[in-house]
């Protein structure tokens, strides 16, 4: 996704515990885990900005994260049908050279289908999204699970909100276009 914004970047992927603490709101954790993200990068790489980006589905007050595995992504599917979620995709940029951090959330509200087992069995075997928050895969057929999409940023569903990392990039004298 980053390759859209046609800037030069390296991919480094930070050993972090991704697990919501006790009581913590979805939002929250999705904040804390892309700054820790980030931060944990910017031990590592001098003089650079360091992009964190964390991504937690909730449905009314469950949080749903990565399945894991197939029965797990079933579950998950089946509690979501005719239902609508919050994803919470959080973006955090850490400038190494000087210690300034902006982050921010941008949630995302999908509104789901009322799709039947077979198609679940169907969208797992081709997808696999059991590394995906909610096990939806929208930027696969995973969209054919969708009814309904309502966003600020149409990347943010995606897993990194590129409208907002664009006015974060700006605010640290980088241009996109």
């Amino acid at each position: 996704m980053l390759e859209r914004l046609r800037l030069p970047f390296e991919v480094v992927a930070p050993q972090v515990d991704e697990t919501p603490l006790a009581g913590e709101p979805a939002e929250r954790t999705a904040l804390r885990v892309a700054e820790l993200k980030a931060r944990a990068v910017a031990k590592t790489i001098q003089n650079a900005l360091i992009i964190g980006s964390d991504q937690v589905a909730v449905m009314g007050e469950r949080k749903l994260g990565k399945p894991g595995d197939h029965a797990a992504a079933v579950a998950q599917l089946r509690s979501m049908r005719g239902k609508s979620m919050v994803f919470h995709t959080a973006l955090c940029l850490h400038n190494s050279a000087t210690g300034r951090i902006q982050v921010a959330n941008v949630p995302t509200t999908v509104v789901f289908r009322d799709f039947s087992d077979a198609q679940i069995e169907r969208y797992l075997t081709f997808e696999q999204p059991y590394d995906c928050a909610g096990s939806a895969k929208i930027e696969g057929l995973g969209i054919a699970l969708v009814e309904r999409v309502a966003s600020d940023d149409p990347s943010a569903l995606i897993g990194l909100p590129l409208v907002q990392l664009a006015s974060m990039l700006k605010n640290e004298g980088v241009e996109v276009i």
